[in-house]
Formats: C-alpha cells, structure tokens, sequence
C-alpha cells in the first residue's frame, strides 16, 4: 500500500526480520494479536482449514474490517457449507463483530504481482469485492486502486458466490459482475475512497503453512 508503515509477526521470526528489514524502518515485527490490535483492517489470507488456528492466534476483531482472501478448498475438494450460505456467509459467522469484505481471492499472488498497475487505467485488472457492509467495501474498494487494480462490486456477502470456488469460473463465462461506475483515471463516481490519515490495514497470511498475520498503517 501506499505510504504504508507495516506490522508483521510469523512463526519464523528470522525470515519475517529480513523481509521487514528489506521493506525498510516502516516496517516491525510483532506477534500475531499485536499486528490484529495494531491495524484497522485484517487481511485474511490462509488455508481454508487454517481459519479456525488463524482466528484464535487474531484474537477479537469486533470493528475490524476484515478482507477475506481465502477459498473453500479442503483435502476432499471444494468444502461443502451448512444451509446453502457462500464461504464468505460462512467466515462472516466464525467473526460476528468483524466487517468482512470478499476479494483478492480470485487471482493468484503472482500474478497480482506482475499485473498490478496496468496502464492506461482502462486496460487494469478487475479485481472483485463483496460484503454486507458499504463502508467498509468503500475502504476495500479504495486498497484495491492503490494496489493498482480495478475493483467491482458483486453485491452482499450473499452474492459472493460467482467470485468463489468452484463457481467462480463463471466470471471467465461471460457473466456480467456489477462494477462499480469510474471517473477520469480510474476515480470512483459518488462518494470518494475515506483514505483517512492514520488508517491502519493488517494483512494475515501463512506462508509456508505458518500463520503470519501483516499489518499496514496509512498516511494519507
């Protein structure tokens, strides 16, 4: 993100001290509760049975937003979820307090590494985005054009489903997403991106099967 500090912690401290130290002094390390307490927006990005582990070394995260990354994947297969709900529904219910947005589940790391911020504006990746709460989609919205992609909005956590494994390969079917209306250079119509100064965002992740939660803190 954007002039950024970040907060990290891992289970290999060692390797997350030189990633931290190649990011450069706005970048710390922590443990996994510090890094949740320390930003305002948790991303989620682990295995699907790896939420519950994740969760727990989180702690609360009653006002967080939360950016739910992950996919429905287990041992078997695609999971099957209780009472038709969509994953995002179903991770929606394991954090009752959070503000949870759907999206960066769709692409792969490394390709959102070599795509991200392709010009002209027009000619960018469309990178999908659901959830129940329209504040904290705006937020969302407004990390994914800083990470250099186009965001559109699917709708409610209930109309995650296209976006998510398996039924997500109907995006590449010619099914229409509603995405969101764009000015000059890629700029929101309506009301703008709340890029506060102090904005906190944490990231949680498990690299190598180790759950490491990141975290990113703003300045406007």
């Amino acid at each position: 993100m954007r002039g950024s500090t970040r907060s990290a912690c891992s289970r290999d401290p060692d390797r997350l001290g030189e990633q931290a130290a190649a990011i450069g002094e706005r970048a710390s390390t922590g443990s996994a509760r510090d890094a949740v307490q320390f930003g305002d927006v948790v991303m989620l990005s682990v295995p699907w049975s790896a939420i519950p582990e994740a969760l727990d070394q989180a702690g609360p995260l009653d006002g967080k937003i939360v950016i739910d990354t992950t996919n429905q994947f287990g041992p078997g297969g695609a999971q099957q979820l209780p009472g038709g709900a969509t994953a995002a529904q179903h991770n929606q219910q394991r954090m009752p307090g959070a503000r949870l947005v759907k999206s960066f589940n769709t692409l792969t790391s490394g390709f959102q590494a070599s795509q991200a911020g392709r010009a002209p504006p027009e000619k960018q990746v469309v990178l999908f985005l659901s959830g129940d709460d329209e504040k904290a989609k705006e937020v969302v919205a407004g990390l994914i054009e800083d990470a250099g992609f186009a965001p559109a909005d699917l709708g409610s956590l209930a109309d995650a489903a296209p976006m998510e494994a398996p039924r997500r390969l109907r995006l590449r079917r010619g099914i229409p997403p509603r995405r969101r209306a764009r000015g000059r250079r890629g700029t929101p119509r309506g009301p703008s991106h709340p890029a506060h100064p102090g904005r906190r965002v944490a990231a949680a992740g498990r690299p190598n099967r180790r759950v490491s939660p990141r975290v990113y803190r703003e300045h406007g």
